[in-house]
């Protein structure tokens, strides 16, 4: 039986000098080299490419990405990166309501809305819709 390919990669990962710089990534309209130390071969058709695997936080300074300390303050980065995983729409500002009115709003019953007659003008309770979902 011949060579398989784990044991080629075994054999080329130290074979090979590793090389900084061959990983570029663009954010926006700019683009950065990675820092990452990368071992790569082509010849005749084939190609291998090592490079240890990782995960880094990286902060952009002086138009270059430098690795940051795993014990320096990460929280500005969170906040920016991280996402909140709920959807839907967001969340508006809270009013400060008088009791009198809150506890007004909170007596409507559910299945009705606020309105105010056209004629009159006077407030009244009126059926909410119900949207029909139409089936293709």
């Amino acid at each position: 039986m011949g060579k398989t390919v784990q044991s080629i990669k075994n054999s080329l990962k130290y074979k090979v000098q590793p090389k900084v710089g061959l990983l570029t990534v663009r954010v926006g309209v700019k683009k950065y080299v990675l820092p990452v130390a990368a071992r790569m071969l082509s010849e005749g058709g084939y190609m291998f490419l090592s490079f240890s695997a990782s995960s880094e936080l990286y902060a952009i300074k002086d138009k270059k990405l430098t690795a940051m300390d795993s014990n320096s303050d990460a929280g500005n980065a969170s906040t920016v990166l991280v996402t909140s995983k709920r959807k839907g729409r967001k969340k508006g500002k809270t009013l400060d309501l008088p009791s009198e009115l809150e506890s007004a709003l909170k007596a409507i019953p559910a299945g009705y809305r606020l309105t105010f007659d056209v004629t009159t003008g006077e407030p009244r309770l009126a059926k909410k819709r119900k949207k029909r979902v139409t089936k293709k």
